[in-house]
């Protein structure tokens, strides 16, 4: 996996606690080495982690290497980002993006949290 600067990597061994039990919400991108998009997400994600670090926690997660936490948020394309809160799902989007748009939709599913 191209981990982006500044941004945890978790694993299906330690899903449950750096997501589930996190205490601020979670942006977890699904992604894999051999995915052309999900590199392009890299800086976009190393710079949301370093301006909205206190506010939200940005991880990544090998797909290929972590098969039970894909499968068991049925992650079928990469990238995918979710969003946790309170150790629940709040959002899920499928593509690469711009920080913009990724941000306006990350505000969108966390009002309190982002705006």
């Amino acid at each position: 996996m191209i981990k982006a600067a500044g941004v945890a990597e978790v694993t299906d061994a330690d899903f449950a606690t750096e997501v589930i039990g996190a205490e601020q919400p979670v942006l977890v991108e699904f992604t894999a080495d051999w995915c052309p998009p999900c590199r392009q997400m890299g800086p976009v994600l190393t710079a949301l982690a370093a301006e909205e670090g206190e506010r939200l926690k940005v991880v990544q997660l090998d797909v290929d290497t972590n098969p039970e936490t894909t499968n068991a948020y049925k992650v079928l394309s990469m990238p995918t980002f979710m969003v946790f809160r309170d150790g629940e799902p709040v959002r899920s989007m499928v593509g690469a993006r711009p920080k913009r748009r990724l941000f306006e939709e990350l505000a969108d599913a966390l009002p309190d949290v982002l705006r």
